[in-house]
This record gives structure tokens, sequence and C-alpha cells, in this order.
């Protein structure tokens, strides 16, 4: 059953979202983007914190563009969580069945019984500043969800944790979200927070949706640049003709060999791990292959990530032995090379 259906359009400065989004009960909705690409502005247009330029936002069926923030079915967790510096977190969590006009007593009831589902029973009477980042951020949810709400918003939920506790709430999170029964928006620039915690990816660039899908399928077929960062892939858009792809390349054409038989325009993609490097024209008979120039290189994870220049722009990962044995620096001459059966061509 579908929960949200709405179409955001706002207007800022020389700015323009025009959006539509869905979600159905359940669902969990990453949106991913760049800075600036509309994702927070999004979000605010659906608290209502935002007006509408334009376009509509539907709970259940029924309009709610109109109505004040307070008045709409809706959670929100902000980044940086925004609880009552004052309040204990039994009071934060109670404070939104309190403007609903739920009696005292029982409010604080419904409050303490969230703080344990979170996890939180041995914490109500301490206040923000005696809790840790994750207990922050558990606080924050519970207080969004006690007061029922259709829809969830979770603005960059998990930014301000360090990388260990980030690990532990992100699992929490996952399992709290699958026992909503509403739809959840989650805005987020991490393609991991992202994979682990949406059903479905939507891709906001200028203001504007330019993919979307399940998170297995956005990786697997990126559509832009942005993506296929975001992914880890090299993208490249071009012509095919059955297994030849004529790729446009920084100094003209450039032929590939794809696995996929094609006709017309594709994108291909491959994973940087795919690209081998040669200090000299490898023997043998690889069909992709090409000269090209060391531009950076990086630690990436436990591997290091090449980057280079020449007729076909790409990043390759190699180990830091291979570094050392092709003697790379930046400014190095290399041969790249690539077994067809590494690419993925799809229909563009």
């Amino acid at each position: 059953m579908t929960v949200l259906d709405a179409h955001l359009t706002v207007r800022r400065r020389d700015f323009r979202l025009d959006l539509p989004l869905t979600a159905a009960a359940g669902e969990v909705v990453a949106l991913l983007g760049p800075n600036g690409a509309g994702k927070t502005t999004a979000l605010r247009a659906l608290a209502g914190l935002l007006p509408l330029d334009g376009g509509h936002i539907r709970l259940d069926g029924e309009p709610i563009g109109a109505l004040p923030a307070e008045r709409r079915p809706v959670g929100v967790v902000f980044q940086d969580y925004l609880l009552f510096p004052h309040l204990s977190a039994l009071e934060n969590v109670a404070f939104g069945p309190r403007c609903q006009g739920v009696p005292r007593r029982a409010a604080r009831e419904r409050a303490a019984g969230w703080l344990e589902r979170v996890g939180l029973g041995e914490h109500l009477a301490k206040k923000p500043r005696a809790l840790s980042g994750g207990q922050a951020q558990r606080v924050a949810l519970a207080r969004a969800l006690v007061t029922e709400p259709r829809l969830l918003l979770l603005d960059e939920p998990l930014a301000a944790l360090d990388a260990h506790t980030r690990l532990e709430i992100r699992s929490a999170l996952r399992r709290h979200l699958a026992g909503f029964a509403g739809a959840t928006i989650l805005v987020t620039h991490d393609p991991l927070d992202a994979m682990v915690l949406a059903d479905r990816l939507v891709v906001v660039e200028q203001g504007r949706m330019v993919q979307e899908g399940p998170p297995a399928e956005v990786a697997r077929h990126p559509r832009t640049d942005y993506v296929a960062r975001l992914v880890g892939l090299n993208l490249y858009r071009g012509r095919a003709h059955g297994h030849t792809v004529t790729l446009e390349g920084d100094k003209g054409p450039v032929r590939f060999d794809a696995t996929e038989a094609l006709e017309g325009e594709v994108f291909v993609a491959f994973a940087p791990s795919a690209v081998a490097l040669y200090r000299t024209r490898p023997d043998g008979s690889p069909r992709n292959r090409w000269r090209a120039r060391v531009e950076t290189i990086e630690r990436h994870g436990d591997r290091i990530r090449v980057g280079l220049s020449g007729p076909l722009p790409a990043a390759a990962d190699v180990t830091p032995g291979a570094v050392a044995e092709l003697g790379l620096a930046e400014g190095s001459e290399v041969w790249a090379v690539l077994k067809a059966a590494e690419t993925h061509a799809y229909p563009a």
C-alpha cells in the first residue's frame, strides 16, 4: 500500500527542486546525491518546514501539503538530533504525545516503553549532555516514533557518530525500521548506510531524480558519474554494435570489447580492480588495452587507487606491492589492460 505520494516543487533563488517521490508501507527509501542536490530541501518540504511552490504531498491518500508541521503525521530525526537539553531522555520522548493532548502520566508510560525498546530503559532520567552519541541518536529515534507517525524522515541519522558506534547503531536502526509500519525516507550521503538500510534508492542531482531502484540494481547499473563513483565503478557512455562499443574518450573515439552483445546507446561499467597495469606493452591478445598516464596515487582501503589519464580516463586498484614493483609515481607512463569478461554493458 502506498503511504507517501508526493511531487515536490520548491524554488530557492537559482535552485529548483522538482522531485516525484513515493514510498510504500514498511518501505525505506534513501535519497542520495551530491551536496546541493536537494535532498535536505525535499526532507524539509515533507516535514512542513519549507513551503511547496507546486506539486503535492499525500499520506494515505490525504493531502497534507497545506498542513503546518505540527499537524502532520510525520516523525523527524534530525542530523544533530535537536534534543531538548533541559529535559531528560524520558521527557524528550514524552514531549510528542503531550503535544497531542496525551495526559502526562500516559505520555511518560508510552515514552518509557519506547526507550526500553531502543535499549535505553536504564537511562530515562539522563539529560542529553550525559548521553553518548549513539544513545542520543536512539532517544531521537524514540521521540520520532512514539507519536506513531505514518511517515518517518531521517536526516543523516548516523553522520554524527564515530565509526565503531556507527556500525552498532546502523544495525539497531535496521531492526527498528523493519518493525515500522509506515514509510521511511532516509537522507544520506553514505552509500553503505543506503545499501544496508534502504529497500529502494532515489538518486537526486541538481534537484531532479536521475536514477531509482533497488540498491543492487542501482549499484550494478549506474547511470551518472556520481552514481558510478558512489558504488566504485568506472562508467562510460557509447554506442554498441554487437560486442564492440565505441566510447567517447578524451582524445576521440575508443573501441572497446564487451561481454554483452547490444545495439545502440549503452553504458559500459567496470570495477577499478578489473584494470591491470603494466610498464611495457603486455604480450598476448587483450583487446581492451591503452596507454595511460598516472595522475594520482591514493590509499583506498587495503588497496591503492591509481587515477589514470589518457584516451580512456579510469581508476585502477592495485596492491601496495604492485606500486613498488612497477615503480608507479605521478607522471608514470603505463599500459592499462581490461578483459572483456570484466566489463558490463547495458542500454542507456
